[in-house]
């Protein structure tokens, strides 16, 4: 399958997505971005260097890992142990509109673990999800706020979601 993202349109996506977000918020005061790891750590921190770029201030920026949330963590195999990375929320969320950022929006499933995640650490308030890539097939009622690219995808198709920090490259592709 071809590249339906390559980084110039991905640099673009995330820009426009900071252009969305200042005008839904009227500004940066009281946001924070937080990442699901592990690819929305690295799209929350370019998103919060677009909004700087645009606006002028900082907005701060979180990693959150979702692994102990998960609803799925007993299906894998047995005697698999989770690999436990660490949530760095360097802020308290308490009365902060939180931007929880992700690479892909699928069943809902990982957004729902990390909300359960997220209100460990306070009583933010008001949650705004944004997605690089929604492909659809829900199994919960959740919906992006922002989205980079709406992807109709067949359920034995995969996203892959490559990033620059991780993978030495951006682009998106369908596989399958």
């Amino acid at each position: 399958m071809p590249v339906v993202m390559d980084a110039d349109r991905m640099g673009r996506t995330l820009t426009r997505i900071a252009h969305e977000i200042l005008e839904r918020n009227r500004g940066v005061d009281d946001l924070a971005l937080v990442g699901i790891r592990t690819r929305g750590v690295p799209l929350a921190k370019r998103i919060a260097a677009a909004l700087r770029e645009i606006h002028g201030d900082e907005v701060r920026t979180g990693a959150l890992d979702i692994t102990l949330y998960r609803d799925d963590l007993m299906r894998h195999a047995v005697g698999a142990q989770p690999v436990i990375r660490r949530t760095e929320i360097p802020f308290s969320i308490d009365d902060r509109r939180i931007l929880l950022v992700d690479d892909v929006l699928y069943t809902g499933r990982t957004i729902r673990a990390a909300l359960d995640a997220l209100i460990e650490f306070g009583r933010p308030r008001s949650i705004q999800l944004i997605v690089l890539v929604d492909r659809g097939h829900r199994e919960l009622p959740i919906k992006a706020d922002y989205v980079g690219k709406n992807l109709p995808t067949s359920a034995s198709q995969s996203v892959q979601v490559r990033l620059l920090e991780i993978d030495g490259r951006d682009e998106v592709e369908v596989v399958g």
